[in-house]
C-alpha cells in the first residue's frame, strides 16, 4: 500500500476516534436538562443511563465477529448509522417521557460500542502500517472529539438553545462524516489460527479464532484492569456535571464547564501519555496514573470547595487519559488476533458502564451525587495491581514511540 493510502487511513481513524466522542459528550452535556424534562431522581436517572450500557454490552461481544465478517469500514460506517438514529430519538422523545429515551440510549450505546471496538482495530492496523506507536493519539482524538462536544454543550446550555436543536444536529453530522471517512481504511491485517494452549494446527474459522479469546487469561486480566478505570471515566462523564451541580449548590453552566474541564485534561493526558509510557513501561506508567485518579476522585467528593472539586476533576482526567488506550494497544499487541481479543477486552470494560450508572445511582439517593462518586474509588485499587497484564507480549523495536504529528 502507498504512503498516501496509510496517511489517508491515518486521518480517517482520527476523524472516528472525533466523531465519537463529540457525539457521546455532546448526550452527555445534555443529561441535566434531559434529567429535569423528566422529573426523575438520581436512581431512575441511573436506571436510564444503564439502556445505554446495555446496547453496548449487547453489540460488543459480537464487534469481533462482525468486524472478521465485514471489516473495519462497513462496521463502522453501520453502527455510526444506528448510533446516529438513537441520539435523534432521544433528541425528539425526551419531551415526551422515559421510554424514547431509554430506546434511544440503548440505540446509541449498540451503535457507539460496536464502532468503538471497529475503530480501534483500524487503529492497530494503520499503526502498524505507519511503523510508529499512534494509538493513543487516536485516543486523544476522542478526547478531543469529548472537548469540543462538551465545549458546545455548555455553550448551547447557557445560551438556552433547545436540546432537540442540539443534539438532532449532531446526529445529522455524524451520518454525513463518519460513513464518508470510513472509506479511506485500510484492509484488515490476516487473521490466524485460533489461538490454544499448544501448537496450532492451523487456519480456524472466523468464530473460533475469535470466540477463543475469551479463554486466554491475560485477555481477561487486560478486561478487568480496563473495566476499572472505565468506571472512573464513566463516573466523570455520566455524574461529574451532576456531582458539582448538587454538592456544591452551583449553576449548571459551571458542571457542564467542570465536566468540560476533566475531559480537557484525559485529551492532555492522551497526547502526551505516550513519552511517558515510552520512559517508564506501561505498567508503571498506568499504576501512576490510576493513584492520581484516585487522589482526584476524593478530591472532587471530599474537598469541600468548588475550585478543589475543580482541581479534583482534573486530576480524575489526567489519571484516567491512558487506561483504556493502554489497554485496546495490549489487547491488539498480536495483530492476528487483534479483532477478538479488542473485541472481549471491550466487552469487559464496558461492564462498566453497565454497573456503574445504577451503583451510583442508587448510592446517591442515599448520600448524594458527590459522595456516591467516592464508591468507584475502590476499583482503582484493583486497577493497580491488573495493570501488570498490560506489559508487552513481546518487544517490538520497529516501533518508534514517539507519536506522528
Amino acid at each position: 500500500m502507498s504512503d498516501g493510502q496509510v496517511l489517508r487511513a491515518r486521518n480517517s481513524v482520527y476523524v472516528a476516534f472525533i466523531g465519537a466522542g463529540f457525539a457521546f459528550a455532546s448526550w452527555a452535556s445534555r443529561i441535566p436538562q434531559v434529567r429535569a424534562q423528566l422529573h426523575v431522581s438520581p436512581g431512575v436517572l441511573g436506571l436510564i443511563l444503564l439502556c445505554a450500557a446495555i446496547g453496548s454490552a449487547v453489540a460488543i461481544p459480537l464487534a469481533g465477529l462482525v468486524i472478521v465478517r465485514f471489516g473495519e469500514a462497513v462496521t463502522v460506517t453501520i453502527t455510526s448509522l444506528i448510533a446516529a438514529a438513537g441520539l435523534a430519538v432521544v433528541a425528539v422523545g425526551y419531551r415526551h417521557g422515559i421510554v424514547p429515551v431509554a430506546a434511544g440510549l440503548f440505540l446509541f450505546g449498540f451503535g457507539t460500542g460496536s464502532w468503538d471496538v471497529a475503530m480501534n482495530v483500524q487503529g492497530a492496523t494503520v499503526e502498524r502500517a505507519i511503523g510508529r506507536a499512534i494509538m493513543p493519539k487516536f485516543h486523544a482524538g476522542w478526547s478531543i472529539g469529548t472537548v469540543a462536544g462538551a465545549g458546545l454543550g455548555t455553550a448551547l446550555v447557557a445560551l438556552h438553545v433547545p436540546v432537540t436543536v442540539h443534539l438532532l444536529t449532531v446526529a445529522a453530522a455524524v451520518t454525513l462524516v463518519v460513513p464518508a471517512v470510513s472509506r479511506s481504511f485500510l484492509p484488515a491485517a490476516p487473521a490466524g489460527p485460533a489461538p490454544a494452549p499448544g501448537p496450532a494446527a492451523g487456519p480456524a474459522p472466523a468464530r473460533r479464532r475469535t470466540l477463543a479469546a475469551w479463554t486466554e487469561s491475560r485477555t481477561l486480566v487486560i478486561g478487568l484492569f480496563v473495566l476499572c478505570v472505565t468506571v472512573i471515566e464513566g463516573v466523570g462523564n455520566d455524574w461529574l456535571s451532576l456531582g458539582v451541580i448538587d454538592g456544591y449548590h452551583t449553576p449548571a453552566a459551571i458542571g457542564t464547564a467542570t465536566l468540560a474541564g476533566f475531559l480537557a485534561a484525559m485529551t492532555a493526558g492522551r497526547w502526551f501519555g505516550p513519552r511517558f509510557i515510552d520512559r517508564f513501561g506501561r505498567v508503571p506508567a498506568l499504576r501512576a496514573c490510576a493513584a492520581v485518579a484516585l487522589g482526584g476522585l476524593l478530591l472532587v467528593g471530599f474537598g469541600g470547595f468548588l475550585p478543589v472539586a475543580i482541581a479534583g476533576a482534573v486530576l480524575m482526567g489526567l489519571g484516567t487519559s491512558l487506561g483504556f488506550p493502554v489497554g485496546m494497544s495490549a489487547a491488539a499487541d498480536d495483530p492476528r488476533y487483534a479483532a477478538g481479543r479488542v473485541s472481549v477486552t471491550s466487552s469487559i470494560g464496558y461492564g462498566a458502564f453497565l454497573a456503574g450508572p445504577p451503583v451510583i445511582g442508587f448510592i446517591a439517593d442515599h448520600v448524594g451525587v458527590l459522595h456516591a462518586l467516592t464508591v468507584a474509588g475502590v476499583l482503582l485499587v484493583i486497577a493497580l495491581f491488573a495493570s501488570s497484564a498490560t506489559a508487552p507480549l513481546r518487544p517490538v523495536p520497529d516501533l518508534d514511540p514517539d507519536p506522528v504529528a
